[in-house]
């Protein structure tokens, strides 16, 4: 059984990262299913870090990106999600090739949610792990950005 309150279009959801740090890092939103998102991140000159490798700061950009827009869709149209407090344990480095992040709820209660972002490797390893606690607002009656986006 599915989370999602909203269906969700990948082709549609990339086409919103135009001219944002999503972009920027090209992070490309890659897979959806009955209770997970995934989003792919390329490990390259501008996702390193000065010593050549993953910037921990990326990391947590796709972290948060994945959590974020998964806890979207959890709620209905009136609400909206934002980030409260973000973690990451960064456990394997990397100086090439490409990051797979993928958002699985712990919790999805009336005010908050939280959701596990583990991000691997291309071979399954894990690089990093995160935690996401969102707070769950109201719209006020004008329609927000987010709320026509997603």
């Amino acid at each position: 059984m599915t989370i999602w309150k909203r269906p969700i279009n990948l082709d549609a959801l990339n086409q919103t990262s135009k001219n944002t740090l999503i972009e920027h890092l090209d992070i490309i939103y890659s897979d959806v299913g009955d209770d997970y998102i995934s989003a792919t991140m390329p490990v390259c000159s501008f996702t390193h870090q000065p010593l050549g490798m993953l910037h921990g700061g990326a990391s947590v950009v796709l972290a948060e990106t994945l959590g974020s827009l998964a806890a979207n869709f959890c709620v209905d149209k009136d609400s909206y999600c934002v980030g409260l407090d973000i973690n990451a344990n960064h456990v394997r480095s990397m100086r090439s090739g490409k990051v797979i992040g993928t958002a699985k709820p712990i919790h999805l209660g009336v005010s908050t949610q939280v959701w596990q972002i583990n991000i691997t490797d291309e071979r399954g390893r894990l690089v990093c792990t995160s935690r996401l606690t969102i707070a769950i607002k109201k719209h006020k009656k004008s329609a927000s950005i987010m709320a026509a986006a997603v």
